[in-house]
């Protein structure tokens, strides 16, 4: 199948041009416009690219390339890239397009298994019906396989009758809340800080457990292309000790 073919799906499901001005999402790297098979993974390391057959077609959520590159070299990146030119797979990424269009919904619909009452932008609503805070912890350990998982309290607790759920890293978007609860990843020390003095408590969901589902969502979007769909799962950086 071209992958020409492939991209002008992906863009009908998931516009590229509604991806954020910062992102760079789309055709990263191009072969000879042909892939037998399709690998969907939320990034990529060395060891899994190592394992993918050639002439494929890669599809992650992260993009690989953020900033223009002036030479490749044998870092993260540059040994990634020489690796798939090696055997003429194309790359292709889904970022911030694909959180609006899809990610997110995903993530609170299949993982979580709650309906969304309400979505702006990044931001999707679901409803409270947790007795507190904790309960709502526990039954996110439990979804997301934590053994942990971080807090911060609002200095002055409000009831919510949303949770307000954002995949990855949207702590940038607290200023849009709509309820005095969030969940998003990567939270900073200084942001839960400031939010917490404003009313607003935060869960850590972490930006790996939250996205790591994108694969399993995009799959289910590609079935009906006729070219094998094989899910990769890139390395969590992250150990839990």
């Amino acid at each position: 199948m071209r992958v020409s073919e492939i991209y002008n799906f992906l863009n009908e499901i998931s516009p590229f041009e509604i991806q954020e001005s910062w992102d760079n999402s789309g055709l990263l790297l191009s072969n000879d416009d042909l892939c037998e098979r399709i690998y969907l993974s939320l990034d990529l390391d060395l060891n899994q690219v190592k394992s993918f057959l050639p002439n494929s077609l890669i599809i992650t959520h992260h993009p690989l390339i953020f900033k223009g590159l002036k030479s490749i070299k044998n870092d993260y990146a540059g040994s990634i890239l020489k690796e798939l030119i090696k055997k003429n797979c194309a790359l292709i990424s889904m970022h911030t397009n694909y959180d609006l269009s899809h990610l997110n919904a995903y993530f609170c619909e299949n993982i979580l298994g709650q309906v969304i009452i309400e979505k702006n932008g990044f931001i999707a609503y679901i409803e409270n019906n947790f007795k507190d805070i904790f309960a709502l912890a526990d039954f996110l350990k439990e979804r997301l396989n934590l053994k942990k998982i971080s807090i911060s309290l609002a200095k002055d607790l409000k009831e919510s009758k949303l949770i307000g759920v954002c995949t990855g890293s949207g702590i940038s978007l607290a200023s849009e809340l709509k309820s005095s609860i969030f969940l998003t990843g990567d939270i900073k020390y200084h942001d839960a800080l400031a939010l917490s003095e404003n009313g607003v408590s935060l869960i850590d969901i972490k930006h790996y457990e939250s996205e790591v589902c994108f694969a399993n969502s995009l799959a289910s979007c590609l079935q009906k292309l006729p070219i094998e769909i094989i899910i990769s799962s890139s390395k969590n950086p992250f150990l839990e000790y």
